[in-house]
């Protein structure tokens, strides 16, 4: 039976979320909903999950030492990586020493924060289908890799980054100079090392989110959510939507390779599953032990959103993964390098029918920062996509 303690009291189920940024906030909203008291750290002040935390804590989470102190002070039960720039390596010496549990655990948020981990468990432990790949450590090896086998077209990503930040596609041997330089620029902390990967002639890709959680006995239970079918530009996700239609054959294969990957990775939560589809055939791509940004069209389209399931899961309660309506999301952008930026056009975009809206409360904005969504729910896809898309278009972000 799970036991939950009453916020800022001695029976208090804290729980520690290590980047506190959109979708770490809806996580925190989702727990303080529970009755959990919690601690929101950023690398800035006023992040988006900082603002309703119970606590908020400005570190640089990718120093040892200090995320130890933190840790060792706040003494949380829990603590839940929503980033990749943390020091991992800390965070699995402490839980085996006791001192904390690790969401899904300290060995997936390990593997999981850089993509050769991930890659080589999928593609050379478990042997899941994945596009050709190399990992390269300079200019003249990325060349090799290419020339060696890779081939163009292909693409290039930092080994530790999120959002698209640093990937980019190489057509030809013009490009792959300045796809190094950008991937050097993007990553999450300075590497020096990338993933260039052949490009697979997919006909979409999906998220599969993946939820482990315990069942009525006990024991840990898979389930999924219905597939999300996603455009990005550049790596960084720019709309989503809910179900993706899919061939029987293939939802059973994204299930398998879903299954396989978290279920070695292990633990409790939700786990955001990229895959690509061409017909039948399936590729892993990535794996992320968390909420996925693609995953926000479910505040739309769910019973449980994905923020909810999260929640529920790493703190042992039942989920429901059943879909409640047809959705679409649609990211609204900063559209300017600017302080405490104004929204115009709120009320407008709130005319579309089925639409609602999230805006971040991120202190700062950049051109392509995102700072916003559009989500709509429809009774087909295609409508949800058209009113999400619109409903962003008419929020005006500008410099106050």
């Amino acid at each position: 039976m799970t036991t939950l303690g009453t916020p800022l009291s001695p029976t208090a189920t804290r729980v520690m979320l290590l980047g506190s940024g959109e979708l770490g906030k809806e996580v925190l909203i989702a727990l303080q909903r529970l009755g959990v008291e919690t601690i929101a750290v950023d690398r800035y002040d006023n992040a988006p999950g900082q603002q309703v935390a119970h606590h908020a804590r400005t570190i640089a989470m990718s120093d040892p030492e200090q995320l130890k102190a933190l840790i060792e002070a706040e003494k949380p039960q829990l603590v839940v990586p929503e980033i990749e720039a943390i020091a991992t390596q800390m965070l699995q010496q402490l839980e085996e020493a006791g001192t904390v549990r690790v969401i899904p655990t300290a060995r997936a948020a390990r593997l999981t924060m850089d993509r050769e981990g991930i890659r080589r468990l999928a593609a050379e432990t478990l042997g899941l289908p994945t596009s050709p790949y190399k990992f390269c450590d300079s200019l003249a090896e990325l060349q090799a890799a290419i020339d060696g086998g890779i081939g163009y077209p292909c693409i290039v990503k930092p080994v530790m980054s999120s959002s698209g930040k640093g990937q980019s596609k190489i057509d030809g041997p013009a490009d792959v100079q300045k796809a190094w330089d950008y991937a050097m620029a993007g990553g999450r902390v300075s590497h020096g090392r990338v993933i260039v990967e052949g490009f697979i002639d997919f006909d979409y890709e999906i998220t599969l989110l993946t939820v482990r959680a315990l069942a009525a006995d006990g024991t840990v239970q898979t389930q999924f959510c219905e597939p999300i079918g996603h455009v990005q530009v550049s790596g960084d996700y720019v709309e989503s939507w809910q179900p993706h239609p899919m061939a029987p054959a293939a939802l059973e294969k994204a299930q398998r390779i879903a299954q396989a990957v978290t279920a070695d990775l292990g633990g409790q939560g939700l786990f955001g599953v990229e895959l690509f589809v061409k017909g039948e055939q399936v590729w892993f791509s990535e794996v992320s032990p968390r909420p996925h940004d693609t995953g926000m069209v479910t505040m739309t389209t769910q019973w449980q959103n994905e923020f909810e399931l999260h929640a529920r899961a790493i703190l042992g309660l039942p989920v429901d993964t059943a879909l409640k309506s047809p959705g679409a999301s649609a990211v609204i952008y900063g559209g300017a390098d600017a302080q405490g930026i104004v929204f115009e056009g709120v009320d407008h975009a709130l005319q579309v029918p089925g639409s609602e809206l999230r805006l971040f409360g991120k202190p700062e904005s950049f051109v392509k920062r995102r700072m916003g969504v559009a989500l709509a729910r429809a009774g087909d896809i295609e409508t949800a996509r058209r009113n999400a898309k619109e409903a962003a278009s008419r929020v005006k972000p500008r410099a106050a």
